[in-house]
């Protein structure tokens, strides 16, 4: 998709997601937010920390490299024990529920839920690991001998609308259990708190044990996938580097920046996903463009305005970050999307010949 824009642009852009789901800011955060659950249970102290993360990213790297291997290790026993327990917090709640209704929303959520719930998403970067997950998706599917290039698309998209089901009633499932625990625990600064709290709640020290196991096994799962999927992306862009140099450098790095701690990669990610993530948006809205290749002043301006505005409003610039601040929306932290709109009404008024030109 990013190659309709400009091939440099495809390179640098791809660069930048790969780096923010791997090494720099996805792969450490899943050791610090799985030990961070772990904490009640065995102390949270640096050198625990320290011993929690080898031990994480030793296991991760060795089963990422095989990545083929990946719906074998992954599907066939860490996700539906995953599911599993997930499922067991869930009817727990339900038949045994901590509060007779919802809890009341706050700050930002009581006045703007969505708007506040798309700019929280930011943080997951599911949107940039969908970008590029496809490959490791295709290659599991090579693996059972399929090869025809037609299938093994399809079997993608296929599995694409399975898993994006699954994440709909797990997140569907998670958001009744989210909002019974504020109700009858107000005050939960995060959604690890949340889920802490209704844990206990509902099966004392045991369900502590529980949540530790969930927060575990689906961070070791995203880890190794972006091990992988990054280890390969790189390796095809250094194919004298051998893939399983690659993934051990990319899991030694982890390792040693998830030791800053979650809230300290949080606060290094924040400026940096509010500056890629309206771009990838875009480029994931423009390919429903019927005929894309028939669009290219669009992609071209469309990207070209959003990067702008939301490369200033990450990154304070002299005169042009004040400047975009006075655009509608910027306030809620979606000024770029009138800068795409422009784009868009610019890009479909060109004329052919002018965007060949």
């Amino acid at each position: 998709m990013a190659g309709r824009v400009h091939p440099r642009f495809a390179q640098v852009f791809a660069l930048l997601v790969y780096l923010s789901i791997g090494p720099c800011l996805a792969i450490p955060r899943t050791a610090s937010t799985s030990f961070q659950m772990l904490t009640p249970l065995v102390g949270g102290d640096a050198m625990r920390q320290l011993i929690y993360s080898i031990v994480f990213f030793a296991a991760a790297f060795f089963v990422a490299l095989h990545p083929e291997k990946l719906t074998s290790w992954l599907g066939r026993i860490l996700c539906p024990t995953l599911i599993v327990l997930i499922f067991v917090l869930f009817f727990g709640c339900l038949f045994h529920p901590v509060a007779e209704h919802y809890g009341v929303p706050t700050a930002d959520y009581a006045s703007l839920p969505s708007l506040t719930g798309i700019l929280d998403g930011y943080q997951t970067m599911d949107t940039l690991a969908a970008l590029n997950f496809g490959a490791v998706i295709a290659l599991n599917i090579r693996d059972y001998g399929i090869e025809d290039e037609q299938q093994v698309r399809r079997s993608t998209i296929r599995a694409g609308w399975i898993a994006g089901a699954m994440l709909l009633l797990i997140y569907a499932m998670l958001t009744h259990v989210g909002a019974l625990s504020g109700a009858a625990w107000p005050g939960g600064s995060t959604g690890a708190d949340t889920l802490s709290n209704i844990a206990s709640g509902l099966f004392g020290p045991v369900g502590q044990v529980l949540l530790a196991a969930i927060f575990v096994i689906a961070c070791f799962n995203t880890c190794v996938g972006l091990i992988a999927c990054v280890g390969q992306y790189f390796h095809e862009l250094l194919p004298r580097i051998p893939y399983p140099a690659i993934a051990a450098f990319f899991a030694a790095a982890s390792m040693i920046i998830s030791n800053i701690g979650l809230a300290g990669i949080i606060r290094l990610s924040t400026p940096v996903l509010n500056a890629i993530y309206p771009v990838a948006i875009v480029l994931i809205a423009l390919s429903f463009l019927p005929k894309p290749e028939k669009h290219c002043a669009v992609y071209r301006l469309c990207i070209a305005f959003t990067a702008v505005q939301s490369i200033a409003a990450a990154f304070p610039i002299p005169v042009v970050s004040p400047l975009l601040r006075t655009l509608p929306l910027s306030a809620l932290g979606f000024g770029w999307l009138i800068p795409a709109a422009v784009g868009l009404l610019i890009g479909l008024l060109v004329p052919k010949k002018a965007e060949k030109a």
